[in-house]
């Protein structure tokens, strides 16, 4: 079925329904529990070690509550099970409801209600939990909605439109934060709160209309559109044979391109929440004293801006090329850029721009493509364990178990290598300033024998930020290009596994290659 306007514009509604959100979190939550309510450096390692846990087990645990009902290994009968369409009107369903609770989650982390320590590891648990249960579904739906590039493309595009429109949430953020006294920019979180909250409720109902709507328009009776391709199998299988969790890794860990695409994922989530959180530094250290500060709030807020509107160009590259070769050509693009920065040195600002700037909109870009990668894993596991439902939001969750790590290790092993790389602890300063200012630098690191004057402390500084910039896309770029170059659901085998998704009867005998 080929995806309407209605059914992608509602899709990217309810992207940007969570990114107006989800921007401003990851944008702002370490700073204000840095430099607003003091954590402790120990509470905050405790704090993010707790997180680290729980944002990776609650992925495959949300995903397999979610799909364990669609884990069956053999075809049976449809009045033994949910049709497609019927899995689809239930994600919707849940969305529904789940996304005004994802909405109140995120107005946890603006008003001090409780001991600082205590009051991070309860928001970022409460707040992970209820985004994991909104992307899960809707990262689902990419699978189970479309299964044609050109489909699947078409909804990404309008994914990206309404992700870019949702940057304007940063933007405006600007005008409002303020560390001495954030009463309006707690006010300005709580309207995005309730608009992110009738969002959710209004399009997840649109989408379930105008879904159900363009089902019937090309089957008779959708809920029952699979009951006539599997009559000719009822008579030769007499009983459903349900899969167990313990069986279900089993099977995973025995899908090589998939074990090949989670351990390169981890290394990207790891980039793209390093650039997210290090972002506003390499600005202050790196550019400050050579950029305005009209010039530094731009770069900022088109750093969450462009992505989405390049992403809308990689998707065009995908049809004509292949989402594997555009994802390579990007590691090697991010590879080159950044030693080349490493050879020309921190003086040259224009350069510098660049690869900042870059940085972020080629890692955001390539995560964004990503989600194609898992659509395809998706249908290659459907086809591999001849599965009688796709269980999008369990492989989903099961990609974010090994991934989501890199999401909490980006600010720790950052912390720790711009201590290790110039000194300075950002728990032992609490004048530091993680964002665009026009005020001198104020905090520096603790001097050493070698460091007697505040210049010499300002520069050791920025020179750890440059080798911060240079060395991780580097390092990162180099190990995704060796792990990418093992992956091989691309070319004709991935048609192949597409062919037998549309056509399950085909697929008896599959292999994988």
């Amino acid at each position: 079925m080929a995806i309407c306007l209605a059914t992608a514009l509602s899709y990217g509604a309810l992207a940007f329904c969570q990114n107006i959100l989800h921007n401003v979190f990851l944008l702002y939550y370490v700073d204000i529990f840095v430099t607003v309510y003091h954590i402790d450096k120990l509470s905050f390692w405790l704090g993010e070690t707790v997180f680290l846990v729980w944002n990776s087990v609650n992925d495959p645990l949300f995903g397999w509550m979610s799909d364990k009902k669609l884990l069956f290994t053999e075809r049976v009968p449809s009045n033994g099970g949910l049709s497609p369409v019927a899995v689809v009107q239930q994600r919707l369903q849940q969305l529904g409801l789940v996304g005004p609770l994802f909405a109140f989650s995120f107005l946890t982390f603006w008003v001090s209600w409780a001991p600082a320590g205590l009051q991070f590891v309860c928001c970022l648990c409460l707040y992970d939990a209820f985004l994991t249960a909104v992307t899960l579904q809707h990262n689902a739906l990419l699978a189970d909605m479309a299964v044609s590039v050109t489909d699947r493309v078409r909804l990404s595009n309008h994914n990206a439109v309404a992700s870019a429109l949702a940057s304007a949430s940063v933007f405006a953020s600007s005008a409002f934060w303020s560390r001495e006294n954030p009463q309006a920019f707690r006010l300005f979180c709580v309207a995005l709160a309730i608009v992110a909250a009738i969002g959710f409720m209004i399009f997840s109902h649109l989408l379930r209309s105008v879904y159900l709507d363009t089902e019937r328009r090309h089957n008779a009776e959708p809920f029952s559109n699979h009951a006539s391709q599997h009559e000719g199998e009822a008579g030769s299988i007499e009983a459903e044979v349900q899969v167990s969790l313990r069986q279900y890794i089993k099977q995973l860990s025995r899908h090589r391109n998939l074990l090949w695409f989670v351990a390169m994922n981890l290394i990207q989530v790891f980039h793209c929440h390093f650039n997210s959180n290090f972002f506003p530094l390499f600005l202050d250290h790196l550019l400050s004293h050579r950029i305005s500060f009209t010039t530094g709030s731009l770069l900022l807020g088109m750093s969450y801006f462009a992505p989405h509107l390049m992403n809308l160009y990689f998707m065009q590259l995908c049809q004509r090329h292949g989402v594997y070769t555009i994802v390579k050509w990007l590691f090697s693009f991010k590879l080159v850029l950044s030693l080349f920065m490493l050879a020309a040195g921190p003086e040259h600002i224009g350069l510098l721009c660049l690869l900042i700037a870059s940085n972020r909109v080629f890692t955001e870009g390539t995560c964004k493509l990503l989600y194609l990668v898992v659509s395809d894993l998706i249908d290659e596991d459907f086809v591999l364990h001849k599965r009688r439902h796709v269980a999008s939001a369990m492989l989903f969750g099961m990609v974010a178990f090994v991934t989501r790590p890199g999401q909490t290790l980006a600010p720790l092993l950052g912390t720790w290598l711009l201590a290790t790389l110039s000194g300075f602890d950002v728990f032992q300063h609490p004048s530091f300033q993680p964002l665009m200012t026009t005020a001198p630098i104020s905090a520096f690191p603790r001097q050493s024998p070698g460091l007697n004057a505040p210049g010499e402390a300002k520069e050791a500084l920025r020179q750890g930020c440059f080798a911060l910039l240079v060395w991780v896309p580097a390092i990162c770029g180099l190990g995704q290009l060796v792990i990418w170059s093992h992956f091989r659901l691309h070319g004709p085998y991935l048609q192949a596994v597409k062919s037998r998704r549309e056509s399950p009867k085909s697929n008896w005998g599959m292999k994988d290659v």
